[in-house]
């Protein structure tokens, strides 16, 4: 009885081993590295992925649309999000990866509140930026010099800003952030500050700009009334492994687009009513 018991033990203990291992072995992770804007987005899309699939675990990691690109071009991570098109990189051959336009995200210039400036027309915002424009008073505010506040280089939020607000013009040089949070609290703090951020890290301790009298608004991004946006990309390579397949057709269904995606104060692409190329070029769908 004792050898039948000690027996029966062994084999319970290796089935328990080996269903453990078994279950271990299932378990995934992934990382998706790069865009700041979209950080907080697919962080999201990543906890309710787990949730439904608890063996997947989606890693996510900032350092900005530039680290994106080199990383997934580097086979370093499996998905590379940007706020700009691979075409705008240099150096990223972007035949070796696939596109995955997940999102729209709007880009908003922000005011220390005490300005009380509540529109500007574009060419305003422009001439703002590259050093025409100087004191507050010469567009209706306070006597007060502007205080420029830049993302820094690599910034995807900084391209798209320079690519629809500059449009080809060279900014003044300014003091440059590395994110988005300190941004808004430099902002706050400085008098006479201007920035810009994407709308998902717009908080009411900023003052959000008009432009040519239209608020950034859903309906106003969809029509192209608002005319700082962006796509939102993942990009992957051409063969990704199943995981990655997987979490991408998540994030791109109709319910975590039609929920999470508006929720977040993003515009899902399928609301679009316009379509933008990597030069900045926007034409009616």
């Amino acid at each position: 009885m004792k050898k039948y018991r000690c027996g029966l033990f062994i084999v319970l203990a290796v089935l328990c081993l080996t269903a453990c291992s078994h279950t271990q072995a299932k378990e995934q992770t992934i990382t998706a590295v790069g865009s700041s804007a979209l950080q907080p987005l697919v962080e999201a899309a990543g906890e309710k992925y787990n949730h439904v699939n608890p063996a997947s675990f989606i890693n996510v990691q900032g350092g900005g649309s530039g680290t994106g690109l080199s990383q997934i071009q580097q086979g370093a991570v499996a998905i590379g999000n940007s706020d700009v098109f691979a075409e705008q990189k240099k150096g990223i051959k972007t035949s070796k990866l696939v596109d995955h336009r997940v999102c729209v995200v709007p880009v908003v210039p922000v005011l220390n509140k005490d300005i009380k400036v509540k529109n500007l027309s574009l060419q305003q915002l422009q001439n703002i930026f590259v050093g025409k424009i100087t004191n507050w008073r010469q567009v209706g505010g306070p006597d007060l010099p502007i205080a420029i506040i830049n993302r820094a280089q690599g910034s995807g939020t900084r391209m798209i800003f320079e690519q629809q607000v500059l449009q080809g013009h060279t900014g003044i040089k300014s003091p440059e952030q590395d994110s988005s949070g300190m941004v808004r609290q430099i902002v706050k703090n400085t008098p006479g500050a201007i920035s810009y951020v994407a709308l998902p890290y717009l908080t009411d301790d900023l003052a959000a700009l008009k432009i040519n009298g239209h608020a950034v608004t859903a309906h106003n991004v969809q029509t192209n009334k608002w005319p700082i946006w962006s796509y939102e990309h993942m990009y992957t390579t051409k063969n990704p492994d199943h995981l990655t397949r997987d979490f991408m057709k998540f994030i791109l269904s109709d319910e975590f687009q039609q929920q999470d995606v508006k929720k977040m104060r993003y515009v899902p692409i399928r609301s679009m009513h316009y379509r933008q190329d990597y030069q900045g070029n926007k034409t009616k769908i």
